[in-house]
């Protein structure tokens, strides 16, 4: 009786694991392509290298994904006038982010020609991650827009596109009747570390931009910082809180200490259970061995403040 082709391997194994020289057993059958393709042999003589660590970024810094390649006929597609090709086109420039830089004056030309609205809201928030300076102009110009939406969307992508119309742009859109964009605007400022915008800003706040505060604290400078403490009692405290927060963490290099002691008389003036709690959190974050004054005059507010209603804490609280 002849062996089957199933027997015939089983023989072949069997020699390849007694270790028999290659004339001892019968010729291996060919491996299906599938098979070859999900699961290739190793060579039995090499043990798999042991698997390696994932590459890290140096502590503190971030990790920026590898850039994407813009393919080479994106382009093309942006110019083609098929929708279909120009949604595909953004998608690639999107995923390529500053590598898709040189996309930016096709999307452009097509939001100055006109696009359906979603498709016109997908251009905008492309050239946001190309956060390419010379998409400015015309996002510049879909910030004022009729379509809230999209005013929202060009707000967002101007604040990474950035530089000097951007900067324009986001002071103005302050007073936009929507307070999405407002917000939005006030933020963006901030972010940009726009310092001519402080006086814009406090014009926001006191408009309930509530936003504003953060930013107001993130650019203030000592005299600006303590006209933004002269607000308490008049905008709510918990929109207060994040703009004193910014300026009390501030190196020394941009707000004194002196001014920043100035600013927790003022809250601890206030005694309120929410001024402790806000004390606490700034005392929690407070950076080891930095400016002991400072530390010092936040240690004595909170120790003050312990026994006001709601405080956290007892009065003989450290």
């Amino acid at each position: 009786m002849r062996a089957s082709p199933l027997a015939a391997a089983l023989g072949a194994a069997v020699a390849v694991a007694l270790g028999l020289p290659p004339s001892v057993h019968a010729q291996p059958s060919a491996i299906p392509a599938s098979n070859a393709a999900t699961s290739p042999p190793s060579p039995p003589s090499k043990a798999p290298p042991p698997p390696r660590a994932p590459s890290r970024a140096p502590k503190g810094d971030y990790a920026a994904p590898a850039a994407v390649p813009l393919p080479p006929d994106a382009i093309k597609r942006l110019k083609s006038g098929d929708l279909g090709q120009i949604k595909s086109a953004l998608d690639d420039v999107r995923v390529s982010a500053r590598a898709g830089a040189a996309a930016v004056p096709a999307i452009a030309d097509l939001l100055k020609q006109g696009l359906p609205p979603a498709v016109a809201q997908s251009a905008i928030e492309t050239l946001g991650e190309t956060a390419s300076e010379s998409a400015s102009e015309v996002l510049g110009w879909y910030a004022h827009h009729r379509n809230v939406a999209l005013r929202r969307a060009a707000i967002e992508a101007i604040g990474k596109t950035r530089g000097p119309i951007a900067i324009k742009t986001l002071r103005a859109s302050l007073s936009d009747p929507d307070e999405n964009v407002r917000g939005l605007s006030a933020t963006a400022l901030g972010d940009l570390k726009a310092r001519e915008a402080v006086g814009d800003l406090f014009v926001a706040l006191d408009h309930k931009v509530e936003e504003a505060a953060v930013s107001i604290g993130q650019l203030c400078d000592p005299a600006d910082c303590e006209r933004l403490a002269g607000k308490l009692g008049s905008v709510p405290f918990d929109v207060m809180t994040g703009g004193l927060d910014q300026v009390l963490l501030r190196p020394a290099k941009d707000v004194d200490d002196e001014t920043k002691i100035k600013i927790v008389g003022r809250v601890r003036e206030l005694g309120t259970g929410e001024t402790n709690q806000f004390l606490r959190d700034v005392q929690t974050k407070w950076p080891p061995k930095s400016a002991p004054r400072v530390k010092q005059a936040i240690d004595q507010a909170v120790i003050a403040t312990s026994g006001s209603p709601g405080s956290a804490a007892p009065e003989n609280a450290p």
